[in-house]
């Protein structure tokens, strides 16, 4: 996969709407919130759409449509493939239409949206590189009326790894952790029940795949920091977050510096609430 199929620049999206077969638009800004985890209120992204998005986008809620409820699979486990499927073909997604995903400019949301579309076999989905802050066109408050899409999502088009997948990843190839590196040797853990690692995982927060625009750094940069951490030629490669959010941005970056990887989606939020796996602390991987 090239970096041109994972993301898209802002000129270039603007261009495409205005071609003869544009891509569907899906904007899904989110923000991890710990308040709202305490039942407090917390982003509404819905009211941010609301108050003014890409021209013809919808809005797809990510903690009701691209994830279950939260339980044992984790806080944001797989979204039953109905809800899922029902959802995207509402907003208009089709197998053989180009689809454009974007949120607020950090990325984690959109790339969510992005790698359960991969997933699940939509042959065509790119992120907007920086979001809605790369976006110099018009934004509209007009909520569209899509004509309905025909997508059927069938999973295992992309990897997927379950909590003993991710186990064996981080002995016989690359786990990479793509939280903050203070939850990695759990110096602090703000949402789950523990902090720390996956035994053998390797630190690589996804915060350091991007610049300061939150656009991603060029692939070539990229791919130097990922083989750095242990990505060599035949390695596989899989990665895990709190949630599988975060991670699905990294596996994203990994996308654009062309290296395939796996996700293990119930991630540190599934593996740390099961107090029979082991935990491990400190800077080191084990």
């Amino acid at each position: 996969m090239g970096a041109m199929k994972a993301i898209i620049a802002g000129s270039e999206l603007a261009s495409d709407l205005t071609g003869v077969n544009p891509p569907v638009v899906l904007d899904v800004r989110w923000q991890l919130s710990v308040a709202k985890t305490a039942g407090e209120p917390g982003f509404d992204g819905r009211a941010a759409y609301a108050s003014g998005h890409l021209p013809g986008a919808v809005f797809v809620d990510l903690d009701a449509e691209l994830a279950a409820p939260p339980g044992p699979g984790g806080r944001h486990p797989l979204p039953d493939l109905e809800t899922f499927g029902a959802a995207m073909r509402a907003a208009g997604v089709s197998a053989d239409r180009d689809v454009v995903v974007y949120d607020g400019g950090q990325g984690w949301a959109a790339a969510r949206a992005w790698w359960l579309l991969r997933w699940t076999g939509h042959p065509s989905v790119r992120v907007l590189d920086g979001g809605l802050a790369a976006w110099a066109g018009e934004v509209s408050t007009a909520v569209p009326t899509p004509e309905p899409g025909d997508f059927v999502p069938a999973p295992g088009a992309t990897g997927a790894v379950d909590a003993d997948g991710a186990a064996a990843l981080a002995s016989s190839g690359l786990l990479l952790d793509a939280r903050a590196a203070e939850r990695y040797r759990g110096d602090v853990e703000p949402i789950d029940r523990v902090g720390g690692h996956i035994p053998g995982a390797v630190s690589a927060p996804t915060t350091e795949n991007t610049g300061a625009d939150g656009r991603f750094l060029p692939g070539g940069q990229l791919a130097a920091r990922f083989r750095s951490l242990g990505a060599d030629e035949g390695t596989e490669v899989g990665v895990y977050c709190g949630s599988g959010v975060s991670g699905a941005h990294e596996v994203l970056a990994l996308a654009v510096a062309g290296i395939d990887a796996v996700l293990y989606p119930g991630s540190w939020s599934q593996w740390s609430s099961d107090p029979s796996r082991p935990v491990a602390t400190g800077p080191d991987p084990r």
